[in-house]
């Protein structure tokens, strides 16, 4: 690999549709260009094996890289995963992990029925396989509070039974399945546990070629060495989506993207889209397939060289599936597209690389590529290849699933509602005392836990320390009388925003030591922040509390915030060479600061 390959072409080398063969033969020129990124967030991980990690290690490494995680890691010996898990370990206790991987595959199951097994034989046998799991994962969960990450296992290479093997509750294939079903019940009760889906990867890339045994009879590999860059970065798209670095925005072009041909030159009627043709059913079902996207909190955006009425006539198309009040956001004109895409970006108060676009043009995506660091821009391929390529990319990996994401396209149209109301008022005051506003600020509680914890790892630009956590430690916090743990919500006459904000502080005698305030940017200006405060101090005060002490750490995205604590009337006390600037309020003097919303009623 040339030593002056930027940042843009490592991305794209490392997004989906990638060369496999290219990435394992470039590893280590990939990590060292990889290592010098800006604004990495360092988490350990631990991999505890039942085959040979080591390569899978490296890979998953430049992976996460890509996605501004910088892993440590932790690698059992060969085979060692359950006595890692299951017996005292002062080396893994001293790592503390911030995620567990357990790679484990069909080649660690220890016994599979016989012919001669009768149904409660093999039933008992199921359940043992299973238990050897389920109490490793009720150890580990308990022992290390973090989230797990536990591969399923991929079918058996061979079927003894042929087609039967499926069926028949002999079948290694029957025995697999069912395992693997019981791995899902566990992960549908647990949080923090999360099932890489080997199973699908291993159809995908074809069992073959994917189990090819002489791998494991030369390494003890329990996957083909070619196979590493597709099942690392797999595991990848979960750690991103633990850590809030999904995307949120899948911006989309139109002609030729969203249907076939030119709106502006063919006309509506002349658009390939529909059961017509087989193009035409092709962008017909990538249509329906984006508009799915919608359930899962994902904002549509239009993106196109167009005049806006004919875009919305081809978005009316009676055989499309998608219609323009599908779109968050309609960028229709003769702007580029880097522009209108940074543009939207900003109108939904997210940053760039929040975006994930979709464009036929090659032209297109490098220029956005180029001039939007961050942003996704996949090779698209022709029409046939689209779903593919966007589902396999893992933009929006789920491993949660809020009320709030459910509802994340409501609540950004409701902003836009605002927006235009806001407009009609010469007073700003008015204007907020206009939208009805009411807030709901408690101590963190069970049903708001997960959500609070996404808040943590989502959140960057409104995020004074920028600390990230997971669920199980969100919960020990709520628990923890040292603690003062805050979530607000907000509702207004257009709508409910959700839990929106949270704060931690730390009690230490008569100080509270603020180690976390963050809030969504959804509700910029509404003086949500200044509700919190006057609660923060309140309950402080409870509390016996008489200096509050904030601190802000500066990042690449945080800047908005840097001067919070002053808007605040904290007294700045220290700054040093870094910009992390450490501030103070006496509670005694203070008052009310929010006179628009109101708390608790």
């Amino acid at each position: 690999m040339s030593k002056s390959i930027d940042v843009q072409e490592i991305q794209s080398k490392l997004e989906w549709p990638f060369d496999n063969e290219w990435i394992l033969s470039n590893r280590r020129a990939l990590k060292r260009a990889l290592s010098e990124k800006e604004g990495l967030v360092t988490k350990k991980i631990a991999i505890l094996g039942g085959s040979t990690t080591n390569d899978i290690a490296v890979i998953l490494a430049l992976f996460l890289m890509n996605y501004g995680i910088k892993p440590e890691f932790y690698q059992s010996e060969y085979a060692q995963y359950w006595q890692d898990a299951m017996f005292d370990n002062p080396e893994l206790k001293e790592f503390a992990p911030d995620i567990i991987f357990i790679h484990t595959t069909n080649r660690n199951i220890t016994a599979f029925p016989a012919l001669t097994d009768e149904k409660e034989r093999i039933d008992a046998l199921l359940n043992e396989q299973f238990e050897h799991f389920r109490v490793m994962w009720d150890k580990l969960l308990d022992t290390y509070h973090c989230p797990i990450i536990q591969n399923n296992f991929e079918p058996p290479l061979y079927r003894l039974l042929g087609n039967k093997d499926v069926s028949d509750i002999h079948g290694k294939t029957n025995f697999t399945a069912k395992l693997n079903m019981k791995f899902y019940e566990y992960a549908e009760t647990h949080e923090n546990f999360y099932i890489n889906d080997i199973n699908y990867l291993a159809a995908s890339y074809g069992l073959s070629r994917w189990s090819d045994p002489g791998y494991w009879y030369m390494y003890k590999y329990a996957l083909a060495l070619e196979a590493i860059p597709e099942f690392a970065f797999n595991v990848a798209n979960i750690i991103k989506s633990i850590y809030g670095k999904n995307k949120k925005i899948l911006a989309l072009d139109l002609d030729n993207t969203l249907w076939g041909g030119v709106v502006g030159d063919d006309g509506v009627n002349g658009l390939e889209l529909g059961p017509e043709t087989a193009t035409g059913q092709a962008y017909g079902e990538f249509q329906s397939y984006v508009k799915e996207f919608k359930q899962l909190g994902v904002l549509l955006t239009v993106c196109s060289k167009n005049d806006e009425e004919n875009a919305v006539a081809g978005l009316n198309h009676p055989d499309g599936a998608l219609k323009p009040d599908d779109f968050t956001v309609i960028k229709a004109n003769w702007e580029t597209k880097d522009l209108n895409l940074s543009n939207t970006a900003s109108e939904l108060n997210l940053l760039p690389e929040s975006i994930a676009f979709v464009d036929d043009n090659p032209a297109e995506r490098t220029i956005v590529r180029a001039q939007l660091p961050g942003a996704a821009v996949p090779e698209i391929g022709t029409v046939e290849e689209y779903i593919r390529c966007v589902d396999r990319s893992g933009f929006f990996e789920v491993t949660s699933l809020s009320k709030d994401d459910l509802k994340r396209g409501e609540m950004y149209k409701a902003n836009a509602e605002r927006q235009r109301l806001e407009k009609q008022y010469e007073n700003y005051e008015d204007y907020l005392r206009s939208l009805e506003m009411k807030g709901e600020i408690a101590p963190f509680a069970p049903v708001y836990l997960q959500r609070i914890a996404q808040l943590t790892n989502k959140s960057n630009q409104f995020n004074v320390t920028t600390k990230r956590y997971t669920a199980a430690e969100i919960e020990a916090l709520a628990e923890d009388d040292s603690h003062i743990c805050l979530y607000g919500r907000l509702v207004d006459k257009f709508g409910d925003n959700g839990v929106v904000s949270v704060v931690i502080g730390r009690l230490e005698g008569k100080e509270m030591h603020m180690e976390l305030w963050l809030m969504s940017c959804r509700v910029l200006k509404r003086d949500m922040e200044l509700a919190m405060l006057d609660t923060v101090v309140e309950e402080a005060k409870k509390r016996g509390v008489e200096q509050i002490y904030g601190y802000y750490y500066p990042t690449a995205k945080n800047k908005m915030v840097k001067e919070l604590y002053a808007h605040f009337g904290f007294d700045k006390q220290s700054e040093d060479e870094a910009g992390n600037t450490v501030w103070k309020l006496e509670t005694a003097d203070y008052s009310k600061r929010c006179h628009v919303i109101a708390i608790n009623e």
